[in-house]
């Protein structure tokens, strides 16, 4: 069935790639509305504008062949709306020694991820037209971006990625199992859910819209979640064999035991990323239904499809030896590394947990100055004609606001109406200067085009996009609305983290009843809980320290400090990391839970949990961290802070929380970790777990 299944998904994951949604949209949200209005009118209005940049040792609005060139660049794009001084006659778009001017190009039609914008076409229009002595330049946030991404604007492909990743823990499962059939399994697994995970998504699309990033997602973290859960299924399996069970025998204790890990472990992924359905953002909503598909059916291969190969293959899954013996294997949880580590933390517990904390600490204090909002265009890495630009407007002392303007749409007024929008931008602090072109006008709606003094992400800009919505707009007689792309980025970072404590709750609430079912506990999920919290707050400090502050982006990523992390990245980091990391919790904690309840000795579950899924934990780390790192050589600031966040979360969870702090508090609460009283195992449906004294067994499994 598996197989079938798999061969349809094949063909689902070529059929879906004419289905994803491309657009972006935040209904109800008075920035993006008034941008839609503006579209519909005027054919323009959700692009960012190209800014055509030119410069000449004299008076630059003497140079009448300018315009000329400004309209040979607007045509590669038909249909876009144009202001400059040539157009209007206001100084606005002229610098103050008037050797710089600008002028604005607006794309017309819709903006998708991956951009229909003609940028080179334009940039090359614009060259050839240019009039002789003076020297032109094509800028703007998209231009800016491309520039970033060194022209790559799509970056790998899904496939590529896919494949990269592949290799990458192809290599970790040959260090970890050594045996070709025992490395064959997980990426046979990954490669059945993530098509079949594709088939899904593809029927998904015929009921709901998905977006194009779902793709990139279910390729990398798909293949990372599998791999985990086969990893997990397959180290119980031979743990077994290596016992002396026979092969129904192991496989039936594999999926008592890391059968339902795996399920559970499934269960808080899922529960992240579905929680994404509560913003009001449709892109994000269908990132979260598409996302939440992806553990869901790595599960399903890991309890069905796994365990019938584990049967075929029986103890044959450890012949075809390609790595020595010695460097892999380590059935035996009484000795090796994990096992000398688990003493260390189970005779000095109080120094260890204080190391984890105070490591903990450390990140946290950049963690908690995160600052999520879009990056200013003077951060965007690279060279070319779109860098050079954005640096003759900057030697020109032009506002960089010029490359993001805000645009007022004026519905249902006359010129006088218009005049008086002009007059009260212009007298707002933050703005620059204000321009209405004579052009930009339908019947009776019109454009009102405003410059801020910094760049439109910059905090100061923010709060003039506030002044503008809430104190001067509301005055003037007219119906004025603010749109532009920076007042729409800010509706989106309203949208996004006015509902997050939402999902904060939802989230906690739910996976805390989930593990509080799966530990029969009441202190271990509270601990899992807070501590996932501690992790997510770690790997914020992570991106912060790396590319808000610029300790290293520059030399590594070359991107300079950002000042801000960009605003979409926090959430996504929370939806995946939470459940990912979730994981070695579920994978060490329900281990040592197993052990409890054959000794009853916590000391015992400490070392003997921690010694067999320490090994497990770290190996199914690096297959994540790896696939995450291959994530964030894609193009763009986003990508790369995504892909840095996820890989930086992931392989800390799996060693300082899961290695320090995880171990070191359960030896110290004692008897009260497994602790669940009758009335709350009852609502459970769970057997309850009284207090009982040390070394008091539970009666085997």
């Amino acid at each position: 069935m598996w197989i079938a299944l798999t061969l349809l998904g094949a063909y689902s994951a070529n059929a879906v790639s004419k289905r994803w949604l491309e657009q972006f949209s935040i209904p109800g949200y008075s920035a993006y509305e008034a941008n839609q209005r503006t579209l519909k009118t005027f054919g323009t209005g959700e692009n960012a504008p190209l800014v055509a940049v030119f410069h000449t040792n004299g008076d630059v609005t003497k140079v009448t062949g300018i315009k000329g060139a400004i309209a040979a660049a607007a045509k590669q794009n038909p249909g876009s709306r144009v202001s400059s001084y040539f157009s209007t006659g206001s100084k606005a778009y002229v610098s103050k020694d008037a050797h710089t001017t600008f002028a604005e190009l607006y794309p017309p039609g819709n903006q998708g991820f991956n951009g229909t914008v003609k940028i080179g076409e334009a940039r090359s229009a614009l060259k050839h037209a240019t009039p002789a002595g003076v020297t032109s330049y094509l800028t703007g946030r998209d231009a800016l971006q491309e520039a970033s991404s060194g022209g790559n604007t799509n970056g790998p492909s899904v496939l590529t990625e896919a494949l990269i990743g592949g290799a990458g823990a192809l290599v970790i499962l040959l260090f970890v199992f050594g045996t070709l059939p025992a490395v064959a399994m997980p990426i046979a697994l990954a490669i059945s859910s993530i098509l079949n995970t594709f088939t899904l998504i593809w029927l998904l699309t015929y009921i709901t819209s998905v977006s194009l990033i779902v793709q990139f997602l279910v390729a990398l973290v798909g293949l990372g979640v599998a791999i985990d859960y086969s990893l997990l299924m397959i180290f119980r399996f031979r743990e077994e064999l290596a016992n002396g069970e026979d092969t129904e025998t192991a496989l039936i204790e594999t999926m008592r035991h890391a059968g339902r890990s795996v399920i559970v472990s499934g269960s808080t992924v899922a529960i992240g990323l579905v929680s994404m359905v509560i913003l009001p953002i449709p892109v994000i909503r269908s990132i979260g239904i598409g996302g939440m598909l992806i553990p869901a059916v790595s599960v399903l291969t890991s309890i069905t499809l796994l365990p019938a190969l584990l049967a075929m293959l029986g103890p044959r899954i450890n012949r075809l030896r390609v790595m020595p013996k010695r460097i892999v294997e380590r059935q035996d949880p009484t000795h090796g590394f994990w096992h000398r580590w688990a003493e260390i933390v189970v005779r000095r517990p109080i120094p260890v947990a204080v190391l984890g904390v105070a490591i903990v600490a450390v990140l946290l204090v950049p963690g908690v100055q995160l600052h999520p909002a879009e990056a200013q265009l003077k951060d965007f890495p690279g060279k070319g004609d779109a860098i050079n630009g954005r640096e003759a407007l900057a030697r020109a002392d032009i506002s960089p606001g010029v490359m993001k303007p805000y645009v007022v749409l004026v519905e249902n007024g006359g010129p006088n109406a218009t005049r008086e929008v002009v007059g009260a931008l212009e007298r707002t602090p933050g703005i620059t200067a204000a321009v209405a072109p004579p052009q930009w006008r339908r019947g009776g709606d019109a454009l009102v085009e405003a410059f801020p003094t910094t760049d439109s992400a910059s905090g100061s800009s923010s709060q003039t996009i506030s002044r503008l919505q809430h104190d001067v707009l509301p005055t003037v007689h007219a119906t004025a609305t603010l749109g532009g792309v920076s007042p729409e980025d800010r509706d989106f970072v309203h949208a996004v983290y006015g509902k997050f404590p939402y999902v904060l709750a939802f989230v906690i609430l739910l996976t805390f009843v989930l593990l509080m079912r799966a530990f029969r506990s009441i202190l271990l999920p509270l601990k899992a809980v807070v501590l996932n919290l501690v992790s997510l707050g770690a790997a914020y400090g992570i991106i912060v320290f790396i590319f808000q502050w610029g300790h290293g982006s520059d030399a590594i990523w070359g991107v300079p400090a950002t000042g801000a992390i960009i605003s979409w990245i926090p959430l996504m980091i929370f939806a995946f990391l939470y459940g990912l990391s979730m994981d070695y919790e579920v994978f060490m904690l329900t281990r040592m839970r197993e052990e409890y309840d054959e000794n009853g000795d916590t000391a015992t579950a400490v070392e003997l949990g921690l010694a067999r899924t320490g090994k497990l934990v770290t190996s199914a780390a690096l297959v994540l961290m790896f696939a995450f790192f291959v994530l964030s050589s894609g193009p763009g600031v986003d990508i790369k802070q995504f892909g840095i966040g996820l890989a930086a979360g992931i392989i800390f969870d799996a060693t300082v929380i899961r290695t320090l702090l995880v171990p070191s508090l359960v030896r110290l609460f004692g008897r009260w970790n497994w602790w669940l009283p009758h009335p709350v195992a009852r609502v459970l449906r769970v057997p309850p777990a009284p207090l009982r004294p040390a070394g008091a067994a539970a009666g085997g499994r």
